[in-house]
């Protein structure tokens, strides 16, 4: 997937002019898969993400103001199809080979984390799951369909534990098996001269045109399902009996809906909750294997 490191790591250290990124990927205070971590740190020190995303950020977000006044009285077209063919065609040609390890591996891990805690809640959950291997997967609804499975997740699990009159507890012996160790298999992504544009900076362009090629109803669901990041938390947090694990998905609260302007920014912390999250629930299985 990547065979050159990245400068912090290449780098020799200097102490009278440390690495910042070398500190963060050195930490582990907070829990993360290293294929993951090094990518995320990679694409956060890239000049792109320097110079172009406080430009990009402002521009994003004036862009969503404006065109949620503009479809309160103009007709425009809504199609997932469009949205997630030129979100594929986006992320082949212009994003980071680290970006898009970074997106892909998202859903592979949502999917897992979900499965888990179904798995030990005792529920049957009929939800789509979310592999893609290539970006080619994308223009199959991926990311509305990421939505939808976090929403009808809640929904259903939460309708069959008060149809059977329970609350969400562990069982006896948690099952793992959902909760997969090694990287997920994807396939190798570009990297031309033009995959240069950072996570963040993506995301914030993205989300002006999710919400052009969106309808209202849609836009309004998937920005809301950022904010059950601290929900899933809390679920994985009863099931493992680590209640401090919901500081580390903090995308405040969800009784409390944020308006859409912050709503690129929010996804980055979406993706580095999933990331945390499946993070610790490694730790967890790991722990229990290494406990027989």
């Amino acid at each position: 997937m990547q065979t050159e490191l990245p400068d912090f790591l290449s780098e020799p250290y200097n102490p009278s002019d440390p690495s910042p990124w070398l500190a963060l990927y050195l930490d582990t205070s907070v829990p993360m898969a290293d294929q993951a971590k090094q990518a995320w740190l990679e694409d956060l020190s890239s000049t792109n993400r320097q110079f172009v995303l406080p430009f990009t950020r402002p521009f994003a977000r004036l862009t969503v103001a404006l065109m949620q006044v503009l479809k309160l009285g103009v007709p425009h077209v809504q199609s997932s199809k469009l949205l997630h063919n030129l979100l594929a065609w986006n992320m082949k040609y212009f994003l980071t080979p680290q970006a898009n390890l970074l997106v892909m591996r998202h859903f592979h891990l949502g999917t897992e984390i979900l499965r888990f805690i179904a798995d030990n809640a005792g529920v049957t959950i009929e939800t789509k799951p979310l592999r893609p291997q290539s970006l080619d997967d994308v223009r199959d609804h991926l990311f509305l369909q990421h939505d939808l499975n976090l929403f009808n997740f809640v929904i259903q699990m939460n309708q069959q534990l008060r149809a059977q009159g329970r609350e969400l507890t562990p069982p006896e012996r948690l099952d793992f098996s959902a909760i997969s160790v090694t990287p997920p298999k994807i396939d190798p992504f570009p990297d031309r001269w033009t995959n240069i544009v950072d996570l963040e900076s993506a995301i914030e362009l993205y989300t002006p045109m999710y919400q052009l090629l969106l309808s209202d109803r849609a836009f309004w669901r998937s920005s809301i399902s950022l904010q059950l990041d601290e929900t899933v938390a809390l679920y994985v947090s009863r099931l493992l009996g680590l209640p401090g694990i919901v500081s580390l998905a903090n995308n405040k609260h969800p009784l409390v809906p944020l308006t859409t302007l912050r709503t690129g920014y929010r996804l980055v912390l979406h993706g580095l909750s999933t990331e945390l999250l499946h993070a610790l629930l490694v730790q967890a299985k790991l722990g229990q294997q290494g406990a027989r």
